[in-house]
């Protein structure tokens, strides 16, 4: 029984580094999220034409918004018949993490009763691997590293979703604030009880960053680089992105940058800390989905872009410092943002 069990292990743990073992280096990375199941989804098409290595879904996939199981895999079915759907995963690789309506339910956290039954549904779409890590832990955060050249490329997919705590709402007239034209939804955190990532995904984020890699690019369903707007975002838990922000200098991680949706518009953000190197946040998210407008943002350094569109982070790896661009294309294939900046710039010393 013991000589079983001990290749039993062995077993899971060749699984898992079989898992880690890294791809060939890409250069183009393409990303969208909130995507409605029951609409024409255009702008995968417009992806396809790009050729990235690789894209991103950083959540609302679908638009589940329900507690009956078979509604959402019903959901995640009609988004997998989509013919431009099929396309997209014939023309490269495809790669999500959720958001809260894929997920389940509007702006859910941890207290949302089906997370485990909706994970496994996710898992199943979005046919992750037996010996997926993912299968293993609770929660869908994941990582993925491609190289070549001499080069490293780290992706790490967040999930905002399974460990984070009620938002805290506003009520009646204290949703009314004098430097906002709208009624403001929820307002930040102010003790450090409360989380987004939860202590397991925190500890293994750490792990992942300490692990060698020239540019790591941090997918996360919600904003991480803007400034308090009301609505759902890291700024409603300012002592997790400040938590973030120290991790990245305690570990010296060199060349993170975010890339995030939700919010049904696209710009590029940027986190100037003193001690630490510009952290960019690249939001794309309109696969489907469009808003009125766009909330205030003290930190937006390029758009908004109100039409459908995703986005796109291009490394010239030819380069002895590699250029980072990161772009936003409509869907009419029009290039709406593009802002470059040398690797070097967003490294330490």
């Amino acid at each position: 029984m013991k000589k079983l069990l001990f290749l039993f292990q062995m077993w899971i743990t060749s699984l898992y580094v079989a898992a880690q073992v890294p791809s060939p280096l890409i250069s183009r990375i393409a990303f969208g999220s909130c995507g409605h199941q029951d609409l024409p989804q255009p702008i995968l098409d417009t992806v396809v034409v790009h050729k990235p290595d690789v894209f991103v879904f950083l959540g609302d996939n679908i638009y589940g918004d329900t507690k009956d199981m078979r509604i959402l895999r019903e959901k995640y079915a009609k988004l997998g018949a989509k013919p431009e759907f099929q396309r997209l995963k014939r023309a490269t690789r495809v790669l999500a993490t959720w958001d809260d309506h894929d997920y389940g339910w509007n702006d859910a956290g941890r207290h949302y009763p089906f997370k485990q039954a909706s994970k496994e549904i996710f898992l199943e779409f979005w046919e992750e691997p037996v010996n997926s890590p993912r299968r293993e832990r609770e929660g869908i955060y994941t990582s993925y590293f491609f190289e070549g050249k001499g080069r490293r490329l780290q992706l790490i997919l967040l999930d905002t979703r399974t460990f984070r705590d009620n938002l805290r709402k506003y009520k009646g007239e204290l949703r009314r604030d004098k430097r906002f034209f709208y009624a403001l939804d929820y307002y930040p955190h102010q003790t450090t009880d409360s989380t987004l990532l939860g202590e397991a995904q925190w500890r293994w984020l750490e792990e992942e960053l300490r692990k060698p890699a020239d540019l790591r690019i941090i997918g996360s369903s919600t904003q991480f680089g803007i400034s308090y707007n009301g609505y759902e975002a890291w700024a409603n838990f300012p002592h997790e992105r400040k938590r973030m922000l120290e991790l990245i200098r305690k570990t010296q991680a060199s060349g993170v940058l975010f890339i995030s949706g939700d919010v049904h518009y696209g710009e590029i953000s940027v986190v100037r800390e003193e001690g630490l190197y510009p952290i960019y946040d690249v939001t794309a998210s309109g696969i489907t989905s469009t808003w009125l407008f766009a909330t205030p943002n003290d930190n937006r350094i390029e758009g908004p872009v109100m039409e459908n569109h995703f986005g796109m982070i291009t490394i010239d790896w030819e380069r002895t410092d590699p250029l980072v661009k990161m772009e936003i294309y409509d869907v009419r294939n029009n290039q709406r943002v593009e802002y470059t900046v040398p690797l070097s710039t967003i490294s330490f010393p």
